[in-house]
């Protein structure tokens, strides 16, 4: 898959990473899973900007970006949408959890992860 160049805000730059620094217990606990290539070779970045927004995480190589939604996002679903609509302009899928998914039903989030990157990695090699 060739690599688009993504729009990029330096204004972000600070925000996110106040962002790393001060991720969710949901957002830790995600992050485990996904650091260091763990799933099938591919490398995921926390808090990435993309245009005018912050995604929680991200791989550049297959286009995907995965939200954890918790207390920032309820009564944003509004803004949230527009958000993701924006973002997936640029060719980018959005896997969305709830941050009680995270607590209760890690398994099942997983699962869901490593499906959608087996599915959609058979045209890529990372």
């Amino acid at each position: 898959m060739k690599r688009t160049i993504l729009p990029y805000n330096p204004k972000l730059k600070q925000l996110a990473r106040k962002l790393r620094n001060n991720s969710t217990k949901s957002e830790v606990i995600l992050w485990n899973y996904l650091k260091g290539k763990q799933i099938k070779g591919y490398d995921f970045h926390r808090q990435k900007p993309i245009a005018n927004y912050i995604v929680d995480f991200y791989c550049s190589e297959l286009k995907l970006a995965i939200e954890v939604d918790g207390e920032s996002h309820y009564g944003n679903e509004f803004k949230d949408d527009i958000r993701q609509k924006e973002i997936e302009k640029y060719g980018i899928i959005f896997l969305r959890f709830d941050e009680s998914e995270i607590y209760f039903n890690l398994d099942g989030v997983m699962k869901v992860i490593e499906n959608w990157v087996e599915v959609h990695s058979k045209a890529h090699t990372p």
